[in-house]
């Protein structure tokens, strides 16, 4: 895992920017503090790093060339299978090497495949390669978007980094007033709790997508290619014994793959079926498998006993971590300058500890992220069966009783059911969060922009699934929105922040290639049990308790805490915030106190605005500074 800053110069002059790009690399020294390169290549090219050292660590030093220096490339992530892919290129070309990693194998796919090589990648993956004959840059993004990789074009030329924060000092739109905010995007955040791909909060700045390759010429623009789109394909069956065991067994194949590494490997244990499944067949390859859990002292909320049964039944050991809601009031702002863009989901700083306790063992953890996507998880995913008594009656009929759910009063039972189950699923889903309302924005925000709507963002994607099942299309949507505008940012930034790499098995093209055949009775049942074939596949590996039980992962009690013991600290937050032109923050105050005296659960729209805010004072105001303190790499090139 680690960090990459390359810029492309479209005027030939790329060695006057040699002294900025280091500098600005800097700010991701968390990602990669085992060695720092910054290279220059000919006129064109500057090319900075920074290495967390985990596969053939003595070697495999970034920026790294190949061919006798017509390519050299800066890439972030794991190949799970580059020992494979070395083999296939020595047996089929006759290919050289000079080190034993991943690295060298992408670049070398990339000499004797061209653009068809990222399509044989089995991991996960940001990079670009520079072509010195060619004159072109090519870059890639693994097919879930596991790692980042954003994008700046200027007249100078293009930047491109793992993290926003060191494209800041290049960006006109940053230099601008509110930091370049594009108000689209902030509009979504407020929707989503999150700002959706491709775009950032920052103007200018946006990210190559998951599944998305690009190329760049000097002088030219930017040419994205989507490569890969999951293509769900549920699929009946006679025997569903046979598509369980095919499950473990990709699974089994997948994990066995994610603990290739010349560092400790460790795991992440929740209470969930996901994290303990990893556990119960890493432990097969490595019985000393350190896992890690996380708690609160407060009822409902803490997965430390649970993981800890699992892990007795396991016969692994596992550290437990207890967060105090002082440690997350004062963890929030360095957790938010990690993002770059604010991601209001709480499950952030319970990731942020686990991942630190985690770092002082190991080096690599396996977690389980993907699985609910891939395999029917969220609880949302059972309301096509529940409304299916209103969506299967004629549309006149509906239509009649869409019109008499709107004379209900709000809060009459009923009335939700009524919305919902006479909405198409296309205006009614668009992810796991639902935080504010139009109407609410349309009161919170200074300039509310009633044409931004979340269906903006999702409409593209329901073009691509409408042949889908609804079960199926909640999935793909999930896959586009969700899973990497909150989840897989999460993962990556929340580790990293502490040099530490986190691996997904769930998410492997091998595992996909299955779970894309399920039909959907078997993903979400008639009685509501979701992950349904997930479970059964996985009832003689995790203990009993585990295979049935509700998912949580890693709850956080905000709703609790920031009615008594966060309170004084959210309001100060508030009351001192000068986002105040951009969002009515009296307004976002009277929700936080309608949230204490027990008038309604406001907490994750008060957590929305308390992160926004926190943001707001970091990289716009510059009125918090949350930065490391500057760090050495052990090595430099």
């Amino acid at each position: 895992m680690c960090g990459l800053l390359t810029f492309i110069s479209a005027r030939g002059d790329a060695a006057a920017h040699v002294t900025p790009i280091a500098s600005a690399l800097e700010a991701i020294h968390h990602r990669g503090p085992d060695e720092t390169g910054v290279v220059v290549s000919g006129a064109d090219v500057v090319l900075g790093f920074k290495r967390l050292s985990i596969i053939d660590v003595a070697h495999s030093h970034q920026p790294l060339e190949y061919a006798d220096g017509r390519y050299v490339i800066t890439f972030n992530g794991e190949i799970y299978n580059y020992l494979e892919l070395r083999e296939e290129l020595t047996r089929e070309f006759g290919a050289k090497f000079g080190t034993d990693g991943d690295t060298e194998a992408i670049v070398a796919a990339y000499h004797y495949w061209g653009e068809d090589a990222v399509r044989r990648l089995r991991g996960m993956f940001a990079f670009v390669i520079w072509d010195r004959v060619e004159q072109r840059a090519f870059g890639a993004r693994d097919f879930y978007g596991i790692k980042p990789l954003h994008v700046l074009e200027t007249p100078d030329g293009v930047y491109a980094a793992s993290e926003k924060k060191s494209l800041m000092p290049f960006s006109p739109a940053a230099a601008e007033g509110d930091a370049g905010i594009d108000p689209a995007s902030l509009s979504h955040y407020l929707t989503l709790q999150y700002v959706p791909e491709p775009e950032t909060l920052t103007t200018g700045i946006s990210r190559i997508e998951c599944g998305e390759s690009f190329t760049y010429r000097p002088g030219g623009r930017i040419e994205r290619t989507r490569y890969y789109r999951p293509d769900f394909r549920p699929t009946p069956t006679d025997d569903p014994e046979a598509l369980f065991r095919r499950i473990r067994e990709a699974l089994e194949e997948s994990v066995e793959f994610h603990l290739r590494s010349d560092v400790p490997v460790g795991a992440f244990l929740s209470s969930g079926i996901d994290s303990t499944a990893i556990v119960a067949l890493a432990r097969r390859h490595k019985p000393d498998i350190l896992t890690f859990t996380v708690g609160y002292e407060v009822d409902g909320y803490s997965e430390i006993t649970v993981a800890q049964n699992s892990a007795k039944w396991l016969n692994v050991t596992t550290i437990p971590t207890l967060i105090t809601a002082h440690d997350m009031m004062e963890a929030l702002p360095r957790i938010v300058w990690h993002l770059d863009d604010p991601v209001a989901d709480p499950a952030l700083v319970p990731l942020y500890f686990v991942a630190k306790k985690a770092a002082e063992h190991v080096t690599v953890v396996l977690s389980g992220e993907g699985a609910d996507e891939f395999f029917g998880g969220y609880g949302i995913y059972r309301e096509p069966l529940s409304l299916k008594p209103l969506t299967s009656l004629p549309d006149s009929v509906q239509k009649g009783l869409r019109a008499v759910s709107k004379v209900f009063p709000e809060g009459v039972k009923g009335k939700s059911f009524l919305e919902r189950g006479t909405t198409p699923l296309q205006e009614r889903y668009f992810g796991n969060a639902r935080i504010f309302t139009e109407a609410e924005k349309s009161r919170l925000m200074r300039s509310y922009d009633p044409s931004v709507q979340y269906t903006d963002v999702t409409a593209p994607h329901y073009a691509d699934a409408a042949h889908l099942d609804d079960i199926t299309q909640m999935q793909y949507i999930d896959l586009f929105t969700w899973l990497r505008g909150d989840i897989l940012v999460k993962a990556d930034r929340m580790s990293m922040a502490h040099s530490l790499e986190v691996r997904v098995p769930f998410l492997d093209t091998g595992v996909f290639d299955v779970a894309r055949t399920i039909p959907p009775e078997l993903k979400v049942t008639s009685k509501g049990v979701r992950k349904y074939a997930l479970r059964r596949a996985m009832e003689e590996v995790v203990p009993p308790q585990i295979v049935n039980r509700p998912k949580l992962g890693f709850p956080v009690p905000t709703r609790v805490w920031l009615k008594d013991v966060m309170y004084e600290w959210a309001k100060g937050i508030l009351d001192e915030s000068a986002a105040g032109d951009l969002l009515d923050l009296p307004y976002a105050l009277s929700l936080l106190e309608a949230h204490r005296r027990g008038d309604a659960d406001h907490s994750r729209k008060v957590w929305t605005v308390l992160v926004f805010c926190v943001w707001h004072a970091i990289f716009v105001e510059q009125r918090i500074d949350p930065r490391p303190a500057p760090a050495v790499s052990r090595h430099a090139r």
